[in-house]
């Protein structure tokens, strides 16, 4: 059964098709509502938008609105229409066209529309920026709309020279063409009955929601009073929004300030080359995978990071055991290897810097209830004890191979030559390695690198530097050992991760593990 508004869009299809299609039996809503003499039938209009790349319209319907809500049957989008403008009926075998703003009325052939008037083929409507060219013939009302560029809204004109907008009278186009009447119907004398026509049409226009895949089911709209309502706001407790602003602002500045001049604060410095690199270069490899920059594989919401690391460095030739001493005396992973140092910072010097800055009889901190000394009497790499060399030193050959232009005078006893053979191999031959200071320009050791005062000479502070360059480092740009793998270091004897086979002595490693 076909609705009240009885509309249905067909393309170009026949006429006797349309006929076909649309149900005989109208709402009996509609016909309480129609003047006597009125049409009995919806009547067929056809639009063609010459401003919209589409295809002509035929429309069915009793009564056509035009306006820019969407439910109206000749839609035109513009800001200068209303939203339900004019609408045209059929009224005794004659069109009318009905202005339903006053405040924006709708022009007919350069005039305003007050109420209703009659319309005759070739007559032109103006509609805020459109213009709309009436045809009717003896099958339908054919409303052909154009589009006016570049004019400003209180100068339209439907029927200006000055904007080229008139338009000469229409040549018949076939048998059924009508010519301009003559005369137009005379305007129809106001009635209530259409009026309350109007004012539900408008009403329902206003109201229906049309079907989308959003909205499958129809629904009516709210009115213009429901859908622009806001409550006042003279009797609402405006105080909780004012703290939760006043919170977020006091929150905001701090946090703001902390990540502009405090962005190093969580990450002081970048990740060391080795925890920073895509792939493994470590042979045997030590750890399941690179990291490749990450910081989740440290850093986890669930688990210590100690656990992470255990997780990461377990392979076939290593595992991150810890010793029990250590473990006692709450050593972890992070405390000999720090990280975030800078990517030329080595993790594993770290590690051996840690033997003796933490083994020094100068940390007077207790573990486990045991306090720590400097090991071997602090023989290792600075060869002293009880202020002697105890170093054997380099015998003639040995000495002229090194090619150091320096003689042993005749006055000087073993101790001194001891003395100036090893601080001349040193000084000025040795390059600088990460962690040691106090160098010249050329980047090589020199006497503050080594002892922090000069007079009296610092002794303490080479037992420490010393072990910084005697633990077989390889330089990263050349891939050349600098000190001889074989040689000593804390780690070769005292050894801390057991599964470990890159280890100097493979005497020392376990059996079992």
């Amino acid at each position: 059964m076909v609705t009240r508004r009885a509309v249905v869009r067909l393309g170009d299809a026949a006429p006797e098709q349309i006929r076909q299609s649309v149900s005989t039996g109208l709402s009996r809503r509609a016909l309480a509502v129609m003047p006597s003499g009125t049409m009995e039938q919806p009547h067929q209009f056809k639009i063609v938008r010459t401003d919209l790349v589409q295809d002509a319209t035929t429309i069915l319907t009793d009564s056509l609105l035009i306006g820019r809500l969407r439910e109206c049957e000749l839609l035109l989008n513009h800001p200068w229409v209303s939203r339900v403008q004019a609408g045209i009926r059929v009224v005794d075998g004659s069109y009318y066209i009905f202005g339903l703003r006053p405040s924006n009325p709708v022009t007919l052939n350069g005039k305003p529309i007050v109420g209703n008037e009659g319309l005759a083929a070739g007559d032109r409507l103006a509609v805020g920026p459109f213009l709309v060219d009436v045809d009717i013939n003896d099958e339908e009302m054919v409303l052909e709309v154009a589009l006016q560029i570049g004019v400003e809204q209180y100068k339209l004109d439907a029927s200006s020279p000055e904007l080229e907008t008139e338009k000469p009278p229409t040549e018949p186009k076939g048998p059924g063409h009508k010519k301009r009447a003559a005369a137009r119907p005379a305007r129809l004398p106001s009635s209530k009955t259409l009026d309350v026509f109007w004012d539900k049409r408008m009403r329902e226009a206003g109201k229906m929601v049309r079907p989308s895949p959003l909205f499958p089911l129809s629904q009516r709209r709210t009115g213009k009073a429901q859908s622009i309502w806001t409550s006042t706001t003279d009797l609402a407790r405006r105080w909780p929004v004012s703290f939760f602003i006043w919170g977020a602002i006091i929150g905001a500045v701090p946090a703001l300030a902390a990540a502009y001049w405090y962005a190093n604060a969580y990450a002081p410095a970048p990740l060391s080359r080795s925890h920073a690199e895509k792939q493994l270069t470590i042979s045997p490899p030590i750890a399941a995978r690179a990291n490749a920059n990450s910081c989740t594989t440290c850093h986890t919401m669930r688990g210590s990071m100690e656990a992470q690391c255990a997780n990461c460095h377990s392979t076939d030739a290593f595992a991150a055991t810890i010793i029990k001493p250590h473990i006692e005396a709450g050593i972890s992973c992070a405390i000999c290897h720090p990280e975030h140092r800078g990517a030329d910072f080595r993790v594993d010097e770290a590690a051996l810097r840690a033997c003796t800055e933490c083994h020094n009889d100068a940390n007077k901190q207790t573990y486990n209830g045991r306090s720590v000394h400097t090991p071997h009497l602090g023989t290792f790499g600075y060869p002293v004890a009880n202020g002697k060399w105890i170093w054997p030193g380099l015998d003639d050959e040995a000495w002229a191979r090194k090619k150091i232009p320096v003689k042993r005078l005749p006055t000087e006893d073993d101790q001194t030559w001891l003395s100036h053979q090893f601080h001349f191999i040193h000084q000025s031959r040795v390059r600088l390695v990460p962690g040691i200071t106090g160098g010249n320009i050329q980047g090589q050791l020199s006497c503050s690198s080594c002892h922090r005062s000069i007079d009296p000479p610092d002794r303490a502070t080479p037992r420490t530097t010393c072990g910084l360059c005697h633990n077989g480092r390889t330089e990263e740009k050349t891939g050349r050992v600098l000190i001889a793998a074989d040689k000593p270091n804390c780690t070769s004897c005292h050894v801390q991760h057991a599964k470990d086979q890159r280890h100097w002595g493979s005497s020392l490693l376990a059996a079992k593990f």
